[in-house]
């Protein structure tokens, strides 16, 4: 059975750190625009950045809650397509990961 107090402080102070720059990149986008067709366009393709980086956020936050859900429910740990462990290395490296090494690929 893995302890899983370590894991769950590390996912949720990288779940603070996601929120807050989710929140950052909202910010962001709800800037008025720039009066100047040029600056505009720089900032459009800033913008597209921002979005890009904004959902990968999301899907992280969303496996980050998900691994939340599964130490709550005694699951962290347990790989969800074969219910074999995933490895302690995989955990250290990827905290969130919801599949063991070999169903990864």
């Amino acid at each position: 059975m893995i302890e899983t107090d370590t894991y769950r402080v590390r996912l949720e102070t990288r779940r603070a750190e996601l929120v807050e720059r989710l929140n950052q990149l909202e910010d962001w986008l709800d800037d008025p625009a720039n009066p100047d067709a040029v600056e505009r366009a720089t900032e459009r393709e800033s913008d597209e950045v921002y979005e890009i980086q904004g959902l990968a956020g999301q899907e992280e936050l969303t496996a980050i809650d998900a691994a939340l859900a599964r130490i709550k429910n005694g699951m962290y740990g347990t790989c969800l397509s074969c219910s074999e462990p995933i490895s302690r290395a995989r955990l250290d490296a990827v905290p969130h990961a919801a599949l063991c090494r070999n169903c990864m690929r």
